[in-house]
């Protein structure tokens, strides 16, 4: 599995304009093959970053999406961006949930 991470410090004015373009790509993404999850998110701290997250099943169909068109235009958004984007592509070999909260919190109590 790819964890995929775009994190973009966009002028406020492009804002909206960026925001159009991402949100309706993210919900075309969720349907291509391999994706996992495809969100895009706006810091509440400092509304001019936004973050797009992608979740890939296998790196094959990821190296596919990042070949076309559609992430061309994610390409274009990033040269708007107000200081270097931060990239990351992150393999995941095994992913928990809850179940390591509740571990946790037993050693905490049996400590």
């Amino acid at each position: 599995m790819v964890h995929a991470t775009l994190r973009m410090v966009i002028p406020r004015e492009r804002r909206g304009e960026v925001l159009q373009i991402l949100n309706p790509m993210a919900e075309r993404v969720r349907l291509e093959p391999g994706c996992l999850a495809c969100n895009v998110y706006q810091d509440v701290q400092d509304a001019r970053v936004i973050m797009l997250e992608e979740v890939w099943g296998c790196p094959t169909e990821m190296e596919r999406h990042l070949r076309s068109e559609q992430y061309r235009n994610v390409l274009l958004l990033m040269e708007m961006a107000l200081e270097p984007p931060v990239v990351q592509f992150n393999e995941v070999s095994r992913s928990t949930g809850v179940e390591t909260i509740e571990k946790a919190r037993l050693g905490i109590l049996e400590a």
